[in-house]
């Protein structure tokens, strides 16, 4: 059997939410390398003994160097309302992510204009009123430090653009650990970065009821102690 039942933080009739590791992919890339929602589709259909198609919809992503909650629906009216409130910007996301750098203030609301440059696979804080650009907005809060310098910033998301958090961090001087491509300065030993989709809320599709989600860190050193409660 597919061994991700140790991923999954929660399961009902409708919704799936798995724990992703880095380097695990939500959709398919260049590399043809097996995505999540393949996995879970294959553990379903063996745990379950389904003799058709299992289905498995994704209702959002997370980057394959970033760890943390993803929800997927086991049906597609499930899905269909579930986009919907990810369209509505009904569903808040709240995410970890530890920094070489702390902020000059512990706590803070961006808005920068972010521009994505389909040839590096990145984006760009831009000036207002750049061709091409949209409006980034999150809210950050440094809520810890750890003994070696790293900080631990709490990012919650108002808009969902390319790199949003990467990009928005990089701008203002804090750069996630081991994420090369927006300026830190060495990589991570798993080839991952250090930020963590940290907990999802929503309201159910079905049930009409509040539903919150939290991922447990990686099994990381640094990780374990910078989130342990100062």
């Amino acid at each position: 059997m597919v061994s991700i039942a140790d991923q999954i933080l929660y399961e009902d009739n409708h919704l799936l939410a798995i724990n992703k590791r880095c380097g695990q992919i939500v959709q398919g890339d260049k590399t043809g390398d097996t995505t999540l929602p393949d996995l879970v589709k294959a553990y379903l259909k063996e745990r379950d003994n389904k003799p058709g198609n299992v289905f498995c919809g994704v209702i959002h992503r997370l980057d394959r160097p970033v760890s943390g909650v993803v929800l997927f629906a086991k049906t597609s009216k499930a899905l269909s309302r579930m986009n919907d409130t990810v369209k509505n910007r009904e569903i808040q996301k709240t995410y970890w992510a530890i920094c070489k750098e702390k902020p000059i203030h512990p706590c803070g609301h961006l808005e920068d204009w972010i521009l994505r440059k389909q040839e590096s696979n990145k984006s760009f804080v831009v000036k207002p009123g750049t061709e091409g650009a949209k409006l980034a907005i999150l809210d950050y809060k440094l809520i810890n430090v750890s003994d070696g310098g790293y900080c631990l910033i709490e990012v919650k998301l108002h808009t969902g653009r390319h790199h949003q958090i990467r990009a928005q961090l990089s701008n203002m001087g804090c750069h996630i650990k081991g994420d090369l491509k927006y300026g830190a300065s060495r990589s991570n030993p798993d080839g991952g970065i250090s930020l963590h989709a940290r907990s999802i809320t929503f309201i159910h599709p079905v049930r009409r009821e509040p539903i919150t989600i939290i991922a447990p860190v990686p099994d990381d050193p640094l990780w374990m102690a910078i989130s342990t409660t100062p």
